[in-house]
């Protein structure tokens, strides 16, 4: 696996752009960031394991609603700079309740809601 994480190429904060996919529909669900061992832990698998920026740790998606992606494959562009995880997306994908992170179109210069929430995240993630 060294050789596979040591051809990526992590930016100066160590991380590494990650695209989540649909692995049945194509849709793409979401945009995150992975640090070396983010990435290592989900090649091991079987679920995603991300990087949050904002907390500053390691986290796997899902962990806390139970809206895991199971890793089916996985991409890296020629780069070597992101990589693309195709998926098996278990309910939803973004933590606004939305099964994508992609639920709003820019349509003549103003935001259009495209998709319909399929759970609330008051109850999925109680503080």
């Amino acid at each position: 696996m060294d050789s596979i994480l040591n051809q990526l190429k992590f930016d100066k904060n160590g991380l590494i752009a990650a695209i989540i996919q649909d692995d049945q529909t194509n849709e793409v669900l979401m945009f995150a960031f992975m640090n070396r061992e983010a990435v290592e832990r989900t090649l091991k698998g079987p679920h995603v394991t991300l990087w949050s920026r904002s907390r500053k740790k390691i986290w796997v998606k899902g962990e806390e609603s139970g809206h895991t992606q199971e890793v089916k494959e996985v991409f890296y562009d020629c780069d070597a700079d992101a990589l693309l995880f195709r998926v098996d997306q278990k309910v939803a994908a973004c933590h606004e309740g939305y099964r994508s992170c992609f639920f709003r179109k820019i349509d003549q210069g103003k935001s259009k809601l495209i998709a319909e929430r399929l759970f609330d995240p008051k109850k999925a993630y109680p503080k």
